[in-house]
């Protein structure tokens, strides 16, 4: 599997690089109120642009916690998925 993205734990979230053949973007996943249990846990920005979004989750085997990431743009031909 490819790894598009690599992200460092900051104060407020992660911030990072998105990389991909067409893409190649700083971004910071921003933590956020929830307003309801299906709400992203964190929203997605490359600089003021919001262009994704992203929910905690949890595996079923191991317990183990990650982020299940959904990022979109206009300029996407469909949107990218991730964890």
């Amino acid at each position: 599997m490819a790894t598009i993205g690599t992200f460092t734990a900051a104060d407020d979230g992660y911030t990072g690089l998105v990389k991909t053949l067409t893409l190649n973007v700083k971004a910071k996943f921003v933590a956020t109120e929830k307003e309801n249990d299906k709400a992203p846990d964190y929203r997605i920005f490359a600089g003021a642009t919001e262009f994704g979004a992203a929910w905690k989750k949890t595996a079923r085997e191991t317990e183990r916690e990650y982020l299940s990431v959904k990022l979109d743009d206009p300029s996407f031909p469909a949107p990218i998925y991730a964890s």
